[in-house]
């Protein structure tokens, strides 16, 4: 067996997956490859390891391949360098001593429409005692469990149980208002818009999302995830309250299309910094990457961030404890948002989905003209 070869290929093709997503086009087929960066970036250095016990200092071709592999590894490392302890964290810690007033908890759960282990999730729900609950895949069944078990300690509660694996259900301790179940993109797909009133009186407004991923069995583009998720960050960026946007992105957190959503948004990610926090796949933990977000505006501090047990679904629930601190938001600036950025963002959106907002950012409308 030639192994110079077989090493030589291997490399290649890890480089050229990982590569796939630069291509400018919402493809399925392209668009997938962001997901599993994580483990394409580990062939790469598994390939480069691999080829120096066959290398030939010698042949100039072996310094040429050896150039392209290690060049293709810096790039796969700019992208997940920024989730690891090397990197300065986005969401600044609280400097507060604990103070149960401040916090809000959120918890984030895609419980598998087909799970059949509901008292997993409940109790996993009982045991962290969040202040909000967004349980994504829910249908009938689902919501008639919630209502039964969590209801008398959850008394605000906005339901879209639906059967196509996109229903939601939200659950609060913290008075609910202005409450929209919007339909941003498509009649099947929902989204929740409302604003959460905390013990001190402050509003939050809390953006609920659960876009289609890029598959063939769900929406061979990535456009229509793509669309909602500017169109939240739009509204995002318009509000003037803090602001919430959790859920399963169907995206992972270094896509071009999830960093764009976070610009736009003005959005602070508490991940950056502090680890991955891979929900999915919980049961194949090669296949495992962050697909459950939570993003908050700069008026929060970070207070602690977890990946939660097992509970019967292919997502682990993610959950997240946060401090409003409004007062200080100015000591951590969110990122700034270019030209280019407002571009792609008029490219991401539909006419439709321009006409939904009354008033757009000046920066947007530069590019409607």
């Amino acid at each position: 067996m030639n192994w110079r070869k077989l090493f030589q290929v291997f490399g290649i093709v890890a480089a050229l997956l990982s590569l796939m997503p630069l291509v400018a086009a919402d493809f399925w087929w392209i668009r997938i490859f962001d997901f599993p960066h994580l483990l394409l970036t580990s062939f790469t250095f598994i390939a480069i390891v691999l080829y120096f016990f066959v290398f030939k200092p010698k042949f100039i071709n072996d310094y040429t391949y050896i150039l392209i592999l290690l060049a293709c590894f810096g790039f796969q490392l700019t992208k997940i360098i920024p989730y690891t302890f090397l990197y300065p964290t986005e969401l600044l810690e609280t400097q507060k001593v604990s103070n149960q007033q401040d916090d809000i908890s959120l918890y984030v759960v895609n419980v598998l429409q087909k799970n059949k282990d509901q008292s997993a999730v409940i109790k996993d729900i009982k045991d962290v005692n969040p202040d909000i609950v967004l349980a994504l895949e829910t249908d009938q069944k689902w919501a008639n469990s919630f209502r039964t078990k969590l209801q008398n300690k959850y008394p605000f509660v906005v339901e879209q149980p639906q059967d196509n694996t996109y229903g939601m259900l939200l659950y609060s301790k913290l008075p609910l208002s202005d409450t929209k179940i919007n339909f941003l993109v498509d009649k099947e797909i929902p989204s929740i818009e409302t604003k959460a009133t905390t013990s001190q009186g402050e509003i939050i407004q809390l953006y609920a999302v659960h876009p289609t991923p890029p598959m063939p069995q769900h929406n061979p583009m990535s456009s229509d995830r793509d669309k909602e998720l500017m169109l939240v960050a739009l509204k995002a960026h318009e509000n003037d309250l803090p602001v919430v946007v959790m859920g399963d992105f169907n995206d992972v957190i270094w896509s071009d299309a999830t960093q764009l959503t976070q610009r736009i948004g003005k959005l602070l990610d508490p991940k950056k910094g502090r680890g991955f926090y891979n929900s999915y796949h919980a049961e194949y933990f090669p296949l495992r990457w962050p697909l459950d977000h939570i993003l908050v505006s700069n008026d929060f501090r970070f207070v602690a961030m977890e990946i939660r047990p097992y509970v019967g679904s292919d997502h682990y629930p993610l959950y997240l404890k946060v401090s409003l601190e409004s007062e200080i938001k100015e000591e951590q600036p969110v990122q700034i948002i270019e030209k280019q950025d407002w571009q792609r963002c008029k490219d991401q959106m539909s006419k439709n989905g321009m006409s939904s907002f009354l008033e757009l950012p000046n920066q947007l409308r530069d590019f409607m003209n």
